[in-house]
């Protein structure tokens, strides 16, 4: 599974909508609106490098209201739950 977190600026006045849309598409499975430089906090999972292209430069991208994006690759996933099962006794 490849990971890509995309930070998206996007018309003020069309925030919700724009959300909404991308939520809608595939292989886009969070949206965030956050407060700070940047609108929506978007994460992609897909399967091969390849998608991740289709699903941000052929579709996300391409939202109207979407004014600017950058992407991250993630390249390792750090969480709560995997540190404690990490680190479990089997209790």
């Amino acid at each position: 599974m490849i990971t890509a977190i995309v930070f998206v600026q996007a018309d003020v006045s069309q925030i919700p909508e724009v959300a909404e849309q991308i939520a809608a598409i595939d292989g886009v499975s969070e949206v965030y609106s956050v407060t700070g430089s940047i609108d929506l906090i978007c994460l992609v999972r897909v399967a091969q490098h390849e998608q991740i292209a289709s699903v941000i430069a052929d579709r996300l991208n391409k939202v109207p209201g979407v004014l600017e994006t950058e992407t991250h690759i993630a390249f390792r996933s750090y969480s709560r739950h995997d540190l404690e099962s990490a680190f479990s006794l089997g209790s």
